[in-house]
């Protein structure tokens, strides 16, 4: 098997170690967790490790959060070594992430958790936050060996420090062994056939709350599993990089107080959302929490926070609608007056512009409706929200700065930086506040170092290197897109597209993203919309098909290069309660495509598959926020 893994690392695709989204071209999300190790599985006992036959396996899991070839890959060797299913094995970037997804199932279980640990407990893991903020309860242990771990009615973890990676001790009392591999990482294996129902809620910590171990850390660790070095270790000066990357983010942002630099977007948000709560608990005791999100907002926004509540019995998710006839100003200001009459504590999440309807709210009536103030059913003065912001689609906005529209309002900025700040090159997300919430980021910060899913090393150099472009990358990218939204509303006017007026684009919304409702014909409104989803894939299979160096079927955004493709309602949204998911086509652009192609393709489209207009059930027009 390590013979195997030698010519696996010597031929794999570049791209297994460079890409952060998956190739949907060769993804069924249906067997994303089996289909790769599958096929890995066939070539290992065919001896098949060429590069062509590496090349064509289907894509792991989705995006880097839950897994990709190299983790699938780190995890089949170290499960073969020993004597484990494949999926008993689950590497993550952070090391402390696998103990709280153990300790959260156990929470919603009413399970008890011992949590052993040899040599020094890590100087990351607090568990008086974990019982106080999270509400995990455990005993906490040191032991010297693992024979001396006692059988025990709950679940036993034994957290170990290992410099290499390979074949561990599973005594049989124990039910998860946690290896943490510093600085790469962790690998938690899982121990018996009663554990295996933990594997997959493991697994979706990993991507909601976390991300798996990069590929980066999982080639060394592969290089050291096969028993050579890690070869030529990209050295990287974390400290002076990251004096680049703050630099360059408060240029972008025009703000001046403390950033944090986290390994996804998704990471970054879980840490704002357990700050947020902790500081809650200290600052106003004995009230409950109200988490306002979107309900057709970004699925792992909406899923996060649904999970986070699941957990804490007095926090709780209420619906914002902010799409389409619903506005977000006149949605909040009824949202948060209610919530004061019930004096609990309001916290929002948004993102501006929305994803994927691409709308800009009245941001005078938002900063009014955010700093207005209000009473508690008992005529006390309510706590006033703090508004959290993913502004993905639009980082260069300047919404905090000195005099920027909600300087004045408690506002905390997060952007996924696997779009436009990396370029589609890394995952790590950053957040930024102001001066009034310097408090919140001291409180957030604490939690991003507790849950260890800071950035790792090459995510904050390969910040640094795209951060300082980003701005003119956003300009150029605009340009393309505005003009691909004016050919196609040319072209096929009986479409509804949705993107920012040219007034917006002035004011510095200028995304790259849009999204298009294409015309339908039909009897009913269930045959119309099964007609319209049809045409959708039909588009975007023929962009693809057509046009396959540049074209993706994938939910990216902000690549350096390409037209990325979706349908939010099976991407994105793919937690998002059915009634509020959107069956339309989402395209981003990038800097860097052939426009005119695009163009071409497209009005073969419309010329060959559109219905001509008397056909045509209805006119839906064009529309910009």
């Amino acid at each position: 098997m390590l013979n195997f893994l030698k010519e696996v690392l010597r031929n794999m695709p570049s791209d297994w170690l460079e890409l952060t989204t998956h190739r949907l071209d060769i993804y069924d999300e249906g067997l994303a967790k089996t289909q790769f190790l599958d096929q890995f599985e066939a070539l290992y006992k065919a001896d098949g490790s060429g590069s062509a036959a590496l090349a064509a396996l289907p894509t792991a899991y989705d995006y880097i959060r839950l897994g990709h070839p190299l983790s699938s890959v780190l995890e089949w060797a170290i499960a073969n070594l020993n004597g484990l299913p494949a999926e008993s094995v689950i590497s993550f970037s952070s090391r402390t992430m696998p103990i709280l997804a153990i300790l959260r199932k156990n929470l919603l279980d009413k399970k008890d958790t011992r949590i052993f640990y040899s040599g020094v407990l890590p100087g990351y893991f607090d568990a008086e936050l974990l019982r106080s903020v999270y509400g995990y309860e455990f005993e906490l242990k040191h032991v010297e060996k693992a024979e001396e771990i006692q059988a025990f009615c709950g679940s036993t973890i034994l957290l170990s420090a290992l410099e290499g990676f390979g074949k561990v001790d599973l005594a049989p009392n124990i039910d998860f062994f946690l290896s943490v591999h510093a600085p790469l990482g962790s690998v938690l294996l899982v121990n018996g056939k009663l554990n295996e129902r933990y594997i997959a809620e493991v697994q979706h910590v990993r991507r909601r709350e976390s991300i798996a171990m990069t590929p980066a850390n999982c080639h060394t660790a592969l290089q050291l599993l096969i028993g050579g070095s890690p070869g030529e270790t990209r050295q990287s000066d974390r400290s002076a990089n990251k004096a680049l990357v703050l630099d360059s983010i408060r240029e972008i942002t025009g703000t001046h107080t403390k950033a944090l630099i986290a390994s996804s977007g998704l990471s970054m948000q879980y840490a704002i959302m357990m700050g947020l709560i902790h500081d809650a608990l200290e600052e106003h005791k004995g009230k409950d929490i109200r988490f306002i999100v979107p309900p057709n907002c970004y699925g792992g926004t909406n899923d996060q926070a649904r999970r986070v509540a699941a957990c804490i019995d007095h926090v709780e998710v209420v619906d914002l609608p902010v799409d389409g006839d619903n506005e977000m100003v006149k949605s909040l200001d009824v949202v948060l007056t209610k919530i004061a009459s019930e004096d609990a504590i309001p916290y929002i999440i948004a993102e501006i512009p929305t994803n994927p309807r691409v709308e800009v709210p009245d941001l005078h009536g938002l900063k009014d409706v955010l700093s207005k103030e209000r009473r508690t059913a008992t005529g006390s003065i309510a706590t006033e929200p703090v508004f959290i912001l993913d502004q993905t689609f639009c980082p260069n906005v300047h919404f905090l700065g000195e005099g920027a529209i909600l300087s004045t309002v408690r506002t905390i900025s997060y952007v996924s930086g696997s779009k436009f700040p990396s370029g589609g090159r890394c995952t790590a997300g950053y957040c930024v506040g102001h001066a009034m919430t310097d408090a919140l980021i001291e409180k957030i910060e604490m939690h991003l170092r507790l849950c260890d899913n800071e950035a790792t090393d090459l995510q904050v150099e390969i910040l640094a290197e795209q951060l300082p472009s980003m701005t003119q990358r956003i300009k150029d990218a605009y340009r393309n897109t505005r003009e691909f939204v004016r050919f196609i509303h040319e072209t096929l006017p009986e479409a509804r597209i949705n993107f920012v007026s040219e007034e917006l684009a002035q004011e510095g919304f200028t995304p790259s993203v849009f999204s298009l409702d294409l015309p339908t014909k039909g009897n009913t409104d269930e045959e119309r919309e099964a007609y319209k989803r049809a045409l959708n894939l039909k588009l975007i299979d023929r962009m693809i098909t057509e046009i396959p160096e540049e074209s993706k079927f994938c939910v990216s955004y902000g690549q350096l290069k390409g037209c990325y493709w979706t349908i939010p309602a099976t991407s994105t949204q793919g937690t998002t309660k059915e009634g509020d998911k959107d069956y339309i086509v989402r395209v981003a652009l990038s800097p860097d495509m052939d426009l005119g192609l695009h163009k071409k393709v497209f009005a073969d489209f419309v010329e060959q598959d559109v219905p001509e207009n008397s056909e045509l059930s209805q006119k839906q027009g064009s529309t910009t926020s």
